[in-house]
C-alpha cells in the first residue's frame, strides 16, 4: 500500500493519504507534508517530540495535527523523520478527540535541503474516507 500521492491542484499543494487505520493515514499525512519541503531520509533521528492535539471532529483533528507539526519546525527549528511512538487517536466524534503521538527528528540544518515551504493547512477540499481509509489535505505553499 502506497503511503500517500500528490494530486493536482493549481495553486498549491494537495496530497491523499492511505493506511489501515485513520492513526495511519493521519501519519501518512504528516510524511506528505514534510516531503514537500525535505527529504525525510535525510533528516537525523536525535530529538523526540510530543504532539498532542484536540478536536471536535477528524476534520478539525487533523488540521491541529499537521498545524502542530508546522508549529515544530516555525518555533523549534525542529523537522520530522518519523514517528517513534505511533498516531493514537482516542474519544468521540462530536464530543472531544484527541491524538497523541512522539515524533524523532533534527534542528533545520542547511543540509536538509528545504524545499517550498508549506506555511499553512487549510481545510480546502479536505476529504477524511472510511471505506477506503484515506484522508485528502491541500496545504498553502
Amino acid at each position: 500500500m502506497e503511503k500517500f500521492e500528490f494530486l493536482e491542484h493549481t495553486a498549491d499543494a494537495k496530497f491523499r493519504a492511505y493506511g489501515k487505520s485513520f492513526e495511519q493515514a493521519f501519519a501518512n499525512a504528516a510524511y506528505a507534508m514534510v516531503s514537500l519541503m525535505y527529504d525525510s531520509e535525510m533528516i537525523a533521528a536525535l530529538k523526540i517530540e510530543k504532539i498532542e492535539v484536540h478536536g471536535k471532529d477528524m476534520e478539525q483533528l487533523l488540521y491541529a495535527f499537521l498545524e502542530e507539526i508546522l508549529f515544530l519546525q516555525d518555533s523549534k527549528q525542529f523537522v520530522a523523520h518519523e514517528f517513534v511512538r505511533p498516531v493514537k487517536i482516542t474519544g468521540t466524534t462530536g464530543k472531544k478527540l484527541k491524538l497523541s503521538a512522539e515524533i524523532i527528528g533534527d534542528r533545520i540544518k542547511k543540509e536538509y535541503s528545504v524545499r517550498p515551504v508549506v506555511k499553512a493547512v487549510t481545510y480546502n477540499e479536505m476529504k477524511i474516507s472510511e471505506k477506503p481509509v484515506y484522508v485528502q489535505v491541500v496545504v498553502d505553499i
